[in-house]
């Protein structure tokens, strides 16, 4: 049986991923700043020296990283994503054995893209904001790092666990904040269309990485192939959570969004790398999103529940460049 050390594991990619390459038949160790029950403590800004001594105690065949920062301060997002990844490469290459690293990326690496297009990972990064060019230097450390490495450059993560700082987990708080008072609900703009994957899929791919043989690309894009209105995905959770509140894109927009009109992303390289393919469509996603909000409303003991929170691997969203401003978010 291979080994993974997952690192983020308690974040909304990282508990997906947990789950299924544990079906998969994997012995998965959790790690991170709060790695859930029986997991291992693991701080990657701590230095590599806490990377290295992790990885000689746990002896994993693959380093799986969900970690990362997604908002914050022009510190906080280079220590997250940079920094971070610098120090994980560090221990992982003082790994006494051979050792796989599959580090998620993020769509917001590329930036602007031509619209119509879809992006291939053959496109030059023009990241816009902070976010994504701290995330391109996470990925140009992997690539130069000349390990057994490979980066999923995620879109936009949707399903069950989506968090605030996404549009889907925004609206679907914002929902269930409302139920049956006829309040609005108010976001930022949605002219923008992106490619939206379930974050499922996005578990499948991760761990299609960790069992493939021989070496890989450096970098594959992860994505559904599709480029959905965002105001689609809008009436679409409205249809499926059965709300008559209105949407209303009167909030301010978010910096990590500014600029990119439209993002599909180019799978192809990822089906022949991985033999994966994305199978859930958008409508299971935003139920199955709706489902756990009902879940947590219901485990609260009312309407008005508070979703979870936590630190920050559950703030890692790899996905998009979807921002997290406080009353909306277009990603």
């Amino acid at each position: 049986m291979s080994r993974i050390l997952l690192v983020g594991a308690t974040g909304f990619v990282g508990r997906h991923v947990r789950a299924r390459a544990a079906a998969a038949g994997f012995d998965v160790v959790a790690a991170g700043r709060s790695p859930g029950l029986g997991g291992l403590p693991l701080d990657l800004t701590a230095g590599p020296g806490a990377v290295a001594a992790a990885v000689r105690r746990v002896a994993p065949d693959v380093v799986v990283n969900c970690a990362g920062v997604t908002h914050g301060s022009s510190t906080e997002l280079v220590r997250g994503n940079v920094v971070a990844v610098a120090n994980l490469l560090a221990g992982v290459a003082a790994a006494p054995g051979p050792v796989r690293l599959v580090h998620l990326g993020s769509a917001a690496e590329y930036g602007h893209v031509v619209q119509g297009t879809p992006v291939s990972e053959l496109a030059p990064p023009r990241p816009l904001g902070p976010y994504g060019v701290t995330k391109l230097a996470g990925t140009e450390l992997v690539r130069a790092a000349g390990l057994d490495a490979v980066v999923l450059r995620v879109f936009n993560p949707v399903g069950p666990g989506a968090p605030g700082t996404t549009l889907a987990g925004r609206l679907a708080a914002e929902l269930r904040r409302t139920a049956g008072t006829g309040e609005d609900v108010r976001v930022g703009p949605l002219d923008a269309s992106r490619d939206l994957v379930d974050v499922r899929d996005v578990a499948d791919a991760v761990v299609a990485a960790v069992r493939a043989r021989g070496g890989l690309p450096a970098v594959l894009n992860v994505g559904s192939g599709r480029a959905t209105p965002l105001r689609d995905l809008a009436t679409l959770l409205l249809r499926v959570t059965g709300a008559r509140s209105r949407v209303l894109e009167s909030a301010a927009g978010s910096d990590r969004s500014a600029g990119v009109a439209w993002q599909r992303a180019d799978i192809r390289a990822a089906g022949r790398a991985l033999g994966w393919t994305p199978v859930t469509d958008l409508t299971t996603s935003l139920r199955d999103l709706w489902a756990e909000h009902l879940k947590e409303r219901s485990d609260a003991g009312g309407v008005g529940g508070r979703p979870p929170t936590g630190g920050r691997e559950e703030r890692s969203d790899p996905g998009g460049v979807g921002g997290r401003p406080p009353t909306g978010s277009t990603a």
